[in-house]
């Protein structure tokens, strides 16, 4: 059954940016010849590191006469057919891209013109960057998130330097996230290596701080820019609660990548900041990362370990010391062990004896008394009473508010214990909303999923039956009108 691409579908405008067929030659059995054949197309003529091409483009014939220039340092294509003139299997090349959409063909008068369209230049550039990335400097990518946000909350910057402080935050995240994975895959790629001197020259040249994080071992020190972690946060937690930063950039939102929707300026704003927001978990993953590590390092000794003694001629060794008893049985006997002690056939290993194990016992029924069974229904029936859901404190928020959006803490009343323990779950998600722990927060989300819980003094008031800072229950949708307005 086809699924149906909605507008909101991750990567669902690929295709209207780049030709359907555009992978066409990278997925055929010469994928890497053409990919050469690209490269190279691209570093001469259409890249950025090309010198300025034409207005109009290059001329049919000179593309074509490079094609064939690089043919003939290529390997043997598949299907291929030795007569065909070189001429002539440049221009089949040249039909490829021009059919799979790499290359756009105008005409200028009489000749013919080629160009590649600023999407798939852009696209081939991705491609490049992604086949030539190295690894990362996490130094660098915090220091760069930290001056993007000093300039934004300095004024001096808004929402798009926000924004690409935002990605870097995320993408770095991801990295560091996934090098665990990437880890455990280079240690099969490691392990099926059947020379012990290719499995040490790549487990240490294709282990982390080559391939994935550079500066892996400074991660930990002092003067590492992840130190300066708690300022970011900081600055992070300055630009939400800031009612002028907020505004300000909620704005720019607005007016540069909402066209006025108020709402979906919000929800951008709100997701940039937690995208920096999440920095705070990175430690989780470095810890990750160093168990990975540390199992790797395990395994790789392991492995050489097994591999030293499995090149030791142990069976060439025992044959001599066999034939060397035999031939000189006066020396054997004069080996200082003592007989029957430490030489002997009483220190041989005995077989094993198979021992069953005995048949367990049927279990036994138990019955149980009627005082029993009322004092384990009352003990069920109290921790059931005792037990908050996200549906009990539904219904008793129904049951107080009465369709209004918000309520105050002293309009609760307490009939039972199951109302006393949702007021003081309704203090807990109070605490909760005010502690700027995300976690806490999305748990009192949970909680209460179409309210929240807020407080609106500080000063803890004795009641009736319990104590507590006074706080007021809104309706999220009124207290995001509230806040917009």
């Amino acid at each position: 059954m086809d699924i149906p691409v909605t507008a909101h579908f991750a990567g669902a405008r690929l295709f209207e940016r780049v030709p359907d067929t555009l992978f066409a030659p990278l997925a055929s059995p010469n994928r890497r010849r053409y990919w050469q054949l690209l490269c190279q197309l691209y570093q001469r003529r259409f890249g950025p590191d090309a010198p300025l091409p034409p207005v109009h483009g290059f001329p049919r014939s000179e593309i074509t006469q490079e094609i064939a220039h690089n043919l003939t340092l290529l390997d043997a294509w598949e299907d291929d057919k030795p007569d065909t003139p070189l001429p002539i299997r440049a221009i089949e090349v040249f039909n490829t891209f021009r059919d799979a959409g790499w290359f756009r063909l105008d005409r200028i008068g009489v000749r013919e013109m080629v160009t590649m369209r600023p999407a798939v230049g852009h696209f081939m550039d991705r491609l490049l960057d992604f086949a030539e990335r190295g690894p990362v400097f996490v130094s660098g990518k915090v220091r760069a998130i930290e001056l993007q946000l000093q300039n934004v909350r300095s004024g001096q910057d808004s929402g798009d330097v926000l924004g690409e402080a935002a990605s870097q935050a995320r993408h770095l995240m991801e990295y560091v996230r996934n090098t665990g994975t990437n880890v455990r895959d280079i240690m099969e790629s490691v392990s099926s290596e059947t020379s012990t001197r290719e499995y040490v020259k790549r487990f240490f040249t294709d282990f982390i701080q080559q391939v994935f994080i550079a500066d892996y071992r400074e991660l930990r020190t002092r003067d590492h820019p992840l130190s300066r972690r708690p300022q970011i946060l900081r600055m992070v937690e300055e630009l939400r609660a800031s009612p002028e930063h907020r505004m300000r950039l909620v704005s720019w939102y607005e007016n540069n990548r909402c066209k006025g929707d108020h709402d979906r300026a919000v929800m951008l704003f709100e997701r940039d900041i937690s995208r920096l927001d999440d920095i705070r978990r990175i430690d989780e993953y470095l810890d990750r990362l160093d168990d990975e590590i540390h199992r790797a390092n395990k395994r790789a000794i392991a492995y050489l370990d097994y591999r030293l003694r499995s090149l030791r001629p142990i069976d060439q060794l025992v044959d001599n010391a066999v034939k060397n008893v035999l031939e000189h049985p006066l020396a054997a006997m004069s080996l200082p062990l003592a007989p029957w002690h430490l030489v002997g056939p009483m220190t041989l290993a005995e077989p094993r004896q198979p021992s069953e194990r005995p048949q367990p016992a049927p279990l036994r029924k138990v019955t149980l008394s009627i005082n029993e069974r009322a004092r384990s229904s009352l003990l069920s029936k109290a921790r059931e009473a005792r037990t908050v859901t996200p549906q009990k404190m539904s219904q008793f928020l129904d049951a107080h508010l009465q369709g209004k959006p918000s309520a105050k803490w002293t309009e609760f009343t307490v009939k039972s214990v199951a109302d006393l323990r949702a007021l003081q779950m309704l203090m807990s998600a109070a605490a909760a909303n005010a502690s700027g722990n995300r976690d806490l927060r999305a748990s009192a989300a949970r909680l209460t999923p179409a309210r929240i819980v807020v407080y609106s003094d500080r000063e803890e008031v004795a009641g009736p039956f319990v104590s507590s800072a006074p706080f007021e229950v809104h309706e999220r949708k009124s207290l995001q009108r509230k806040g917009a307005a």
